[in-house]
């Protein structure tokens, strides 16, 4: 019923969905550019338009009764940003725990503007070795859903200009708050 909902929504808004399904039972999806609240509403919709379990992180003031129990039942996992916690091992744990798990995470890790992207879903996915699919949200076409993966042999280097390519014609709602596709300085 969710899904048929989604596709409704998608088309009385005249927005398409792109992608599908990956093959592979593990991936961290990057869901960027991420500029604005309602980024999250479409990619939840875009989640159950193309029916697909896909956690995420959530801020964890956001996890009160009611929509807290409505988020949890669409993926979401409560994060405290201001709690000095090594995420990435928890989500690295996560992933060697389940059978089956797709992680969005915005690299972004905000919607205002930010000089880099955050790394973790990187090492994440690096270290729980699985593959990072490109999701996406473009305001301009009014498309949203999964695009390439990310090729498994690349250099960081590399990797950073194959997601630069991929990710910069795309718009998001809020265009001055979209930072360059970078990684901070080592």
């Amino acid at each position: 019923m969710l899904k048929r909902l989604a596709l409704f929504i998608l088309k009385v808004s005249g927005w398409t969905l792109v992608g599908e399904k990956p093959a592979f039972r593990k991936a961290v999806f990057i869901a960027a550019p991420h500029t604005s609240n309602w980024d999250g509403f479409w990619l939840l919709v875009g989640k159950c338009g193309m029916d697909i379990d896909v956690r995420f992180l959530a801020k964890h003031t956001l996890f009160w009764w009611p929509l807290g129990s409505i988020l949890r039942a669409f993926g979401a996992m409560p994060i405290d940003r201001s709690v000095s916690s090594s995420t990435v091992d928890e989500l690295v744990h996560m992933f060697a725990a389940e059978e089956q798990l797709f992680l969005a995470l915005a690299p972004e890790g905000t919607r205002r503007w930010r000089p880099y992207w955050k790394t973790g879903f990187y090492q994440t996915a690096a270290a729980a070795n699985v593959p990072i699919v490109l999701g996406f949200i473009d305001y301009r076409e009014k498309r949203l859903g999964l695009g390439a993966v990310l090729p498994a042999d690349q250099t960081k280097c590399e990797d950073l200009e194959f997601m630069r390519s991929f990710y910069e014609p795309l718009v998001g709602r809020n265009p001055e708050r979209r930072g360059p596709v970078e990684f901070p300085p080592e």
